[in-house]
């Protein structure tokens, strides 16, 4: 399923726990970290979209997390040139994606990322909260950038997120403290 403008539904899923770290998994056989991220059939619901994908990459079921937040906005982001597939009709430009905020209140011991029939992980950590900033892949980038701040407060005491948002912008830049 792909737009009028080209960009195909999807959620993109933060998981966090207790310690306000979040949940970072690398694509199998790569040595690229991502998010949980998925696309959205037909007969889907955004949510639904975000429980079914968190259950084939992860394992997770309702039962192991509670939902703090959706982004406000669909967040966009193109694919660089090399990636889009001309021969495919309609042609698919990027992705337009609805992002979930989510607490495992599970334990580590319920990820299953071989859950799925055709795996997309392969190994999986808690890392800081805005360390996916630095090593996401480029592309990608602003849409995280995006989510991540907008779901900040939600994780985070007010007083504290100023300040975090500062790290992660000197981590986007390359600056150390």
């Amino acid at each position: 399923m792909i737009d009028s403008e080209g960009y195909r539904p999807n959620v993109g899923i933060i998981l966090v726990n207790a310690e306000g770290r979040v949940f970072w998994a690398r694509r199998v056989g790569q040595d690229a970290w991502q998010f949980p991220q998925g696309g959205i059939r037909c007969e889907e619901s955004p949510m639904e979209a975000m429980f079914r994908e968190l259950r084939e990459e992860t394992g997770l079921l309702p039962k192991h997390v509670r939902l703090l937040g959706c982004t406000r906005d669909w967040l966009r982001y193109r694919l660089p040139h090399n990636l889009v597939r001309k021969r495919n009709f309609p042609v698919c430009i990027g992705q337009k994606q609805k992002w979930f905020l989510l607490r495992m209140i599970g334990s580590d011991q319920t990820v299953q990322l071989d859950h799925g029939h055709r795996p997309e992980f392969d190994d999986w950590r808690w890392v800081d909260f805005w360390q996916p900033l630095r090593d996401v892949v480029a592309f990608k980038r602003e849409v995280y950038d995006s989510a991540l701040h907008e779901f900040a407060p939600l994780v985070f005491p007010s007083d504290d997120v100023r300040m975090m948002a500062c790290d992660a912008v000197r981590l986007r830049f390359g600056e150390s403290e």
